[in-house]
């Protein structure tokens, strides 16, 4: 019986039925099934039972499970086997440079060849299966730029897919240091990655081996200081990708990398040792931690008292001094300012009430210790009323008496007034900055 029948039939049917309306309703429905379930088919789940949900959480194996683990491991080695399998090799990848090279369009823009649709698909149609994602329209469209002929730069093309090649091998890398399988690295588990890549990467070789720990720990802190605000104690494989440190630390396989390019880079050789060694002179007893009165003399020596027991109270200590992995946060917080994760590490520091805000009792409580400072250098003490007005100036924030983390980032204006508050050097640099732009070269004079 096909659906026109079964509607007439149900026209009839009511026309002569005399039963009470509930009745009517469910035949109504009783023939609604019916017929529905007639045009799903006999091969679909049944209506109004939970086994028509898809089964989307499984319960990962507990620790006494051991056969249940291994066999989730192993099944998880030949998955990311099978996928760096599909992954183009350095043969490949050059046979499909040659292709490129070979189907180009012309003509040349400067030394550039160039590629138009048409000979775009003829080489993906040779290049292979490996290649057949890398060779869509979606793909093409993204890379075409203003060329009159409508084609993309064969160059641009090649080194897109090289960053697709690299991407996919690094999170593969990456996914088997992920012991839990699900797509993050704890700190254990990236210490791993990272102390398994240093031999690998040339800039480091004039690493003594009994320095590795305290490398690990230093280029460890950065992906978790930036990559974990929450202190979860994890961070996502994606994120780690996403970011752009990994690019710094795999630049490290570069043997001509030029000296100010790696003292710029957090993970090169001479800033782990230039920070450890810090680390080191900081430490007066030689004790192996570091006391307020021996972080006083960090950087230049102004941070203010009242900032540096805030920060002892905050964050983690061990019996009132502060161990390396601790002081890492801090002076990542410190040299970069600008950045929302040093604004909220400062913040929660700044935030002496623990309100979520910093309110007019707040900012003079840390800028008493920069009028005092300024006592002590036999400096006239600004106004803190002059001082609080600029900073509200600075920050424009929602509430008139109230400045959120949130306000700070957005002003772009945060680092200054954090400085403001918490170091003496940066409180002058604010305060004579008109000075100190006046003074600066003429840039058309070098």
């Amino acid at each position: 019986m096909n659906i026109a029948d079964s509607l007439r039939k149900f026209n009839e049917m009511r026309q002569k039925d005399n039963s009470s309306l509930d009745q009517l309703k469910a035949n109504e429905l009783d023939l609604f099934t019916k017929i529905y379930q007639e045009w799903k088919g006999p091969d679909q789940h049944r209506m109004g039972t939970y086994k028509a949900i898809p089964r989307f959480y499984y319960k990962l194996p507990s620790e006494d499970e051991t056969l249940l683990q291994k066999l989730r491991e192993e099944s998880r080695a030949v998955f990311l086997q099978r996928r760096s399998k599909e992954l183009l090799d350095n043969e490949e990848l050059q046979g499909l440079w040659f292709l490129l090279d070979k189907h180009h369009t012309p003509p040349l823009v400067g030394d550039e060849q160039m590629i138009n649709y048409a000979d775009f698909l003829k080489v993906g149609d040779k290049a292979g299966i490996k290649c057949r994602p890398f060779f869509t329209a979606t793909v093409f469209a993204k890379l075409l730029q203003n060329d009159p002929y409508g084609r993309i730069s064969i160059m641009q093309f090649f080194n897109y897919v090289m960053r697709k090649v690299w991407l996919h091998q690094t999170r593969i890398g990456l996914s088997l240091y992920d012991v839990a399988g699900q797509g993050y690295l704890k700190e254990s588990d990236l210490e791993n990655y990272i102390l398994e890549l240093i031999p690998t990467l040339p800039q480091l070789d004039c690493l003594e081996k009994s320095f590795y720990s305290f490398y690990v720990c230093t280029a460890v802190r950065k992906f978790f200081f930036f990559l974990d605000p929450l202190r979860t104690g994890r961070v996502k494989i994606q994120d780690i990708l996403a970011c752009s440190f990994l690019d710094d630390l795999l630049e490290l396989r570069d043997e001509e990398l030029p000296k100010e390019v790696q003292e710029s880079n957090w993970f090169s050789a001479p800033s782990a040792l230039r920070v450890y060694g810090q680390y080191l002179n900081l430490d007066k007893d030689h004790n192996g931690m570091l006391s307020k009165e021996e972080l006083s003399r960090y950087g230049t020596g102004t941070l203010t008292a009242v900032f540096l027991d805030r920060v002892f109270q905050e964050c983690l200590t061990y019996d009132g001094e502060m161990d390396y992995k601790t002081y890492l946060d801090f002076v990542l917080a410190l040299e970069n300012r600008k950045e929302p994760q040093a604004l909220q590490y400062l913040f929660r520091i700044l935030d002496v009430q623990n309100r979520g805000y910093l309110n007019v009792f707040a900012l003079n409580y840390f800028f008493r210790s920069i009028q005092e400072q300024m006592r002590a250098h036999g400096q006239e003490p600004v106004s803190f009323i002059d001082v609080k007005d600029e900073i509200f100036d600075m920050v424009k924030p929602a509430d008139p008496l109230k400045i959120a983390l949130l306000d700070l980032i957005n002003s772009g204006q945060g680092d200054t007034v954090v400085s403001i508050l918490i170091d003496l050097n940066g409180f002058w640099t604010y305060e004579n900055r008109e000075v100190l732009v006046a003074e600066a070269p003429d840039e058309a004079e070098i």
